[in-house]
C-alpha cells in the first residue's frame, strides 16, 4: 500500500472492503508526524497525543464522507486544527506545570536547554490568537505553503500573510518578554 498516493489510498480507507484497515493504516503512518507537529504546537506537547487520536478516529469515522474537492492533506490538517481547538476549549486554564519561569535576560541557550525552549515555545504559540497560531502552525510546523494553507483555513492569500506575520511578530514579543532571544 506504501506505494499507493493518496488519492488512490482514500477511497480504499473510506469503503468496507478488505484493504480498508491496510489503506487506512498506511495513511496514519504516513500523515502521523505531520498531525503530532500541528497538534504539538496547537495545544503544547503534552495535550498533542491524545489531540493525534481524536483526529484519526474523527478521519476513520468520516473519510466515506470526503468528497475529494480538496486534497486528503487539506482535509486531514483541518481536522487537526478541529480537534486542537476542541482540545483547547475543554482547558479552564493553561495548567501551573506548563507555564514557563521567566529567564535572566539574554541567558544564552545550551544544548540541555533544549527542552526548556520548545515548552516556552508552545507556551508562546498557546498565546497566540487562534487564527493567527493555525497559520504559523500550518506554515512553521507543517511547511505548507501559504496557498495550501488558504486553502486549509478557508481564506484569501493575503489574510494567510497577514496572520503568519503577526503572529510572528507576536511570538517574537512574547519569547523576547520571557528571556528568550529568537
Amino acid at each position: 500500500m506504501d506505494d499507493l498516493t493518496d488519492e488512490q489510498l482514500v477511497p480504499l480507507a473510506a469503503h468496507p472492503g478488505p484493504r480498508r484497515e491496510a489503506a487506512f493504516e498506511t495513511l496514519v503512518r504516513r500523515h502521523a508526524g505531520r498531525v503530532h507537529r500541528v497538534a504539538a504546537g496547537t495545544v503544547g506537547p503534552g495535550a498533542a497525543d491524545d489531540v493525534v487520536q481524536e483526529v484519526f478516529i474523527s478521519v476513520y469515522r468520516h473519510l466515506p464522507g470526503f468528497r475529494g474537492q480538496a486534497q486528503f492533506t487539506t482535509w486531514l490538517h483541518r481536522v487537526t486544527l478541529n480537534a486542537c481547538h476542541k482540545a483547547l476549549a475543554a482547558r479552564s486554564h493553561l495548567p501551573l506545570e506548563e507555564a514557563p519561569e521567566p529567564a535572566a535576560p539574554h541567558s544564552p541557550v545550551r544544548a540541555g536547554e533544549q527542552a526548556d525552549l520548545r515548552a516556552r515555545l508552545a507556551w508562546a504559540m498557546r498565546q497566540l490568537p487562534p487564527e493567527q497560531r493555525d497559520a504559523v502552525t500550518l506554515r512553521e510546523l507543517s511547511g505548507l505553503d501559504y496557498a495550501e494553507i488558504a486553502g486549509v483555513l478557508g481564506v484569501e492569500l493575503g489574510t494567510v500573510k497577514s496572520r503568519i506575520n503577526r503572529g510572528r511578530a507576536a511570538l517574537r514579543a512574547l519569547l523576547t518578554g520571557i528571556g528568550v532571544t529568537p
